[in-house]
Order: C-alpha cells, then structure tokens, then sequence
C-alpha cells in the first residue's frame, strides 16, 4: 500500500488525457495503473515503461520492444486477449492503454488455492488456447505464456495480455549475442536450445501452465534460471499424476502431448492443441472435472519466478524466471540467458603454478621481454583464430536458394546447414529464412538454420456452405482451419434466416467446396435475414383478381375463401387476414373472403294452403312473408298465388320476401 501512495504517478494526467488512479502491479519493464481515460469517461489500464529502461545502449531495443506490444495486439481482436486502445509519449513516460480486466491474475488464483479443478483448469487452459489460435491465425507467436498473464475476471472471462514479447513466426527469435525473451518457467527447449519459436512454442508454454494448474507447482523448478532450463532441455515434462495420484490418463496424456520435448510431438498450433483438449474433456465424468488436487494455498512463488512481475508480495526476493537481451543485474534476480547454455558444461578453470627463478637482473630483464613478446603473439594469434575475424562467419544471403546451393553456401564460410521443412509462399524447395539471418556474424562451425519451402499450407474447402445454418458453417470451416468473416446480411424470400447465402473468398471468388485453399484462408459468409418485411395492403372491395395482382406486387401470396353475404355483392372481397396495415414478411400467405352473394334455398309451392300454414312453412325455409288480400277479408284465408312463385326446384335468396295473397 506504501508504495502505491507515494507513487509520484498516482494523481497525475498522463498526455492531458489519463487521470491516474492507483498502481495494480510493478514489472521488470513497466508499471500497470488504473487510469481514467478523460476523453472517452471509461476505466484504461495504463502501462508504463520505467524511465531508465530508455537510456543506455539497449534504450531503442526496450523502446521499440514497448511499442511493438501494442502494434502486435492492435492487430488482434478476439474476446480473450486484452485489447490495447492507445499508445503515446509524454515527456519521458512511454505508455499505452489496454482494456481494464477487473479480477486476478491466475498466479494469484493458484497462490489463493494451490491448486485449480480439473474441470477450473481445462476451462482456463482452453479460454488461453481459444485466444492464442487468434494469434497464430495472424502469424503470431506469443512467446511469454505464464500465469501472470493469464487474467481471470470477476465475471470468469478469461483474458491473454503482454505481447510484449510476440513475434512473427518467420522473424528471428535470437539476438546476435545469443540470448533468448522469454520466461524460464515456461521456456520450450528449442528456444532455449536454437533460439527459435513458432506456434508449438506457445503450445508448450500452455502444456506446462496446464500442469502447475492440476498440481499447484511446476514440472521444473531450481535455484538458478539455468537450472530450470537445463532440465526443460534434458528431461520431459513428468505426468501429473505422479503429482496428484488420481488424474486419470486422459488427462497425462494431454499435457504431455502440449508440452512434448520435441516441437513435432506437438499440436501443430493453438487451434489443434484446443481441439486435443476438448475431446480430452468430453471423455471426462463430472466427479473428475469437480475434483482439486489437495496442495495447500500460498502465496509464496515457486523458484526461478520473477516477484516484481507477478501482483502477490512474497515478502522476499527469489530468482527472475525472465531473461532480457541486456545483462541487467538487480541484485541477481535478472540475468542474461545465452542460446544453448543449458545443454553446455563448463569446464573448471584452473591457474598456472607461479615459480621464481634466480637470475642477473639484466638476463632477468631479457627472459621478461622475451617472455612478453612471446605472450603478446601467442595471445594474438589465439585471439586472431579463436575469438577474432577468423573464428567469426557472415551468414550470407539465403533466400531463393535451393536447399543444396544454400548448403554449399554456408560450407564455403565454414558453416553447418540445418534444414528444417515449413509451410510458405516462396517456391518449393527454395529457403525462405535463415538463423540465425543473412548478415549476422556467427562463429565458425556453427549450424544454421535453414527454412525451406514446403509450399503454402493447404486446406480443403468444405463441401456444404451454402444453406447451412450460420453456427454450423462457422464450426465446418474453423474445424477445416479456415478463417471466417461476415459480410452485411441481407433478405431472401427462400432461404430461412441464419442460413448461408453465399461465401467468398478473400479475392472476391466463389468458395467452391472440394477445392484446395491455404490454410488459415478468411471465408466471407453472407447470412440470410429471411424475408424482407412488408406492410399488407388492404384489398377489400376489389375483385379477386384485383387481390391477387396487388398482393404479388408485395411478395405476398393470395388464399380464398367464398361466402355468403346479404350485404356484399357476389365477386368482390368483403374480408382478409392479416389484416391491412398490419405487418408482415415476403413470401407469407394472405386469406380473403370472396362474397358470394345471399344463400339460395328452396322455395315451397304454397298455393291453396292457409294463410297461417304457408306462412308458418315459408318462415322455416328461411323468408320473409308479406300477406295481400286483394279481395277483401274473407273467412276462408287460402292462397290462391304467390311470388315469386315456388315447387319445383325453385330456388330464391335466403331471407328475402315471398309475397301471398290470399282469399
């Protein structure tokens, strides 16, 4: 809590724009505040590089490497990596902005419960995958995986940060010097070994922080960096059950398949290592996945972890796990680790016995001298051969050579060829790279490693796109390690919406299934919104075929019904459903109600009934009855005619008036 008060950054407005609030953790390289962005009123991280790290001769290398953490996750968005908003300078602070995670990071998760579920683990282990297969899609490679970058938010989101470290995966992954980034820990033994990484190197990372999530330590711990990297180089990654008796097989195999010794045993990338764990999971009964190792809570860090990188105070130092390009020394917890030093020994010094020989001072004079010269050639000539401009080589340029002109080209320079096959555009056969790079000066008898071109990395397009249901097709194609983007959704009378219209290719090209595109291809898929809506027109009163004509101009289809009206002349629409002005969608059913006019029924003969008889039978076949005595009252009551006259089959509206007369 001191150090967060009397922080001289604490209270102050970074580039007229970040007010800082408080410090949430101290690195090697950086501070992390919470800041308020002023412009945009919302919540930033703000990370700074410390001040010194910018002077010196390794100044631009700590800037630059500054910077291109946030070029390197600008490029990037997935909901698992931190999103980096801003990068500036003011004054001498160098500082970017990253999207503020509330909750912990995962060292403090596993320092607060020693050990995480199987079901907690696979979770987490999965979320980092999900998000690095982001990366490796953009070609790149992350290169510092530990739990210090791994944040869990409180509301279980689980985000990647610092990309400090990142590469492209082609770029060279060494200094000149010989040193290697990253974090002992964690370090895959070809980076410790070559000072090389691409995606699988990742992958190791997450096999060993899969590891020390099961058991609640890691597979390899010492007192010095070197230690732990020697043991990466040398042994593999131990099963967890011989930590924790009950993780069943699955779960052994899993990890060791992430963090093989050999890049080739290895998941080729995030994407596969994400898949090998899911099916590892699906195999999983519920009480295994519930179940945490028994390894007690402590907020201590294991060995060779850097304190100053990590939220927890273990109130003492203990040795920095991450190893810069400069030999920084702080009180020996920063060191620089040289490419190949773990698997080296170092042979023991010993000191040349010292005697004293009597002499006249002026012989004594001459065997000195004499002495001196011979000392002064040998050490020029050891020099010269052994650490001068003989024992060093240039590389020479590499790229566009075939495998066996590049060979010839080292030999010529007294240097050893390694070539190693990898997918790329350039012709194949033909190197693409070199480690160490073309110019770089190497010693003599070195191996190179040389990248020759495999061709580009293929994939076949999925055969059924177009009708699929979006989430399906999104599954297809990531399954098929493709690529997937969403152009503007648009209306189809046919296809229901969700359904896939039509899919391109980057180019503008059809996506046609079966046909061979490179792998990690971005397929545009445009999603169907259904039908476009509609407002119904109102057709009462016209004709049917007046409805008709209007509804097809809507898109809209036409059903009848016919029935009887008294008041709605036969032949035109006295209803419809939906209703006008109502809303609706292309391709739906509209129902009118055509009029038919009154109800014909049979007309009885009435003639020579009485009155109150034709009367009553008139009434029940559905008229009206209207009496006439043109002859006067008489007392017979008879019905001498009618009309309109009835029997026979006559038929007559339902409801209307039959008139009788009567004598």
């Amino acid at each position: 809590m001191g150090a967060t008060v009397t922080d001289p950054l604490v209270g102050r407005l970074v580039d007229g724009r970040y007010e800082v609030l408080s410090r949430i953790a101290r690195g090697g390289m950086a501070t992390v505040y919470l800041a308020v962005d002023r412009r945009l009123d919302r919540e930033v991280a703000l990370k700074v590089m410390h001040p010194h790290l910018a002077e010196g001769t390794s100044g631009a290398d700590f800037v630059a490497r500054f910077r291109r953490e946030a070029r390197t996750a600008a490029r990037l968005t997935h909901p698992g990596l931190v999103g980096v908003y801003d990068q500036g300078v003011d004054g001498d602070t160098s500082y970017l902005t990253m999207e503020y995670v509330d909750g912990v990071t995962l060292r403090r998760r596993l320092g607060e419960r020693g050990a995480l579920s199987v079901g907690e683990a696979l979770r987490i282990a999965d979320a980092v995958l999900d998000a690095l297969a982001a990366a490796h899609r953009g070609g790149l490679v992350h290169r510092d995986i530990k739990p210090e970058n791994v944040l869990l938010a409180n509301d279980d989101r689980v985000k990647l940060a610092d990309f400090g470290l990142a590469r492209a995966v082609t770029e060279v992954t060494a200094t000149t010097t010989g040193t290697v980034l990253g974090t002992v820990a964690y370090l895959a033994p070809e980076l410790v070994v070559r000072g090389v990484s691409d995606a699988r190197t990742d992958v190791y990372a997450c096999g060993v922080l899969l590891f020390e999530m099961l058991t609640g330590k890691q597979p390899f711990t010492g007192d010095t960096p070197i230690q732990v990297a020697f043991q990466h180089v040398n042994n593999d990654v131990p099963a967890p059950s011989d930590q924790v008796d009950w993780l069943p097989i699955e779960v052994d195999e899993l990890v060791r398949a992430l963090a093989a010794r050999d890049p080739d045993d290895r998941p080729v990338d995030a994407a596969a290592a994400a898949a090998l764990l899911r099916r590892t999971r699906a195999e999983l009964d519920p009480e295994t996945l519930a179940r945490a190792a028994d390894v007690p809570p402590t907020i201590v860090l294991p060995a060779a972890t850097d304190p100053d990188e990590t939220e927890l105070d273990t109130g003492s130092a203990s040795t920095d796990e991450t190893t810069w390009i400069e030999p920084v020394d702080h009180h020996g917890s920063t060191v620089a680790l040289p490419i190949g030093l773990a698997s080296a020994s170092a042979p023991a010094a010993t000191a040349p016995a010292a005697g004293r020989v009597a002499a006249p001072r002026r012989r004594h004079r001459l065997l000195a001298a004499l002495l001196v010269l011979v000392l002064l050639l040998g050490g020029g000539a050891w020099w010269y051969v052994a650490a001068g401009p003989a024992a060093h080589a240039t590389v020479p340029p590499l790229a566009g050579l075939s495998q066996q002109a590049a060979t010839r080209a080292l030999a010529a320079r007294g240097l050893h060829a390694h070539a190693v096959q990898a997918y790329d555009d350039a012709s194949v056969g033909t190197v693409f790279s070199s480690q160490p790079r073309s110019g770089a000066q190497v010693h003599k008898g070195s191996d190179v490693t040389i990248s020759v071109s495999q061709g580009p990395r293929l994939t076949t397009m999925p055969k059924k796109l177009i009708g699929v249901m979006q989430n399906q097709a999104a599954a297809t194609l990531q399954a098929a390690h493709l690529g997937v983007s969403y152009g503007e959704q648009q209306y189809d009378d046919a296809a229901p919406r969700g359904a896939v219209l039509h899919a391109t290719l980057p180019d503008g090209s059809a996506a046609i299934g079966g046909d061979r595109v490179p792998w990690g291809t971005t397929v545009q898929l445009v999603i169907s919104d259904g039908p476009a809506p509609v407002t119904i027109p109102s057709v009462l009163g016209g004709s049917q075929a007046d409805a008709k004509e209007t509804l097809s101009g809507s898109g809209l289809k036409l059903a009848v019904k016919k029935a009887y009206s008294d008041t709605v002349p036969a032949g035109q629409v006295m209803a419809q459903s939906p209703k006008p002005d109502a809303e609706g969608h292309r391709g739906e059913t509209v129902t009118v109600t055509v009029s038919q006019g009154p109800e014909l029924v049979d007309l009885p003969n009435v003639y020579g009934e009485n009155v109150a008889n034709a009367t009553k039978r008139l009434q029940e076949a559905g008229f009206k009855v209207e009496v006439h005595q043109p002859q006067g009252i008489t007392p017979l009551n008879i019905v001498y005619s009618q009309h309109p006259g009835g029997g026979g089959g006559k038929q007559a509206p339902k409801g209307s008036t039959v008139v009788i007369n009567v004598f």
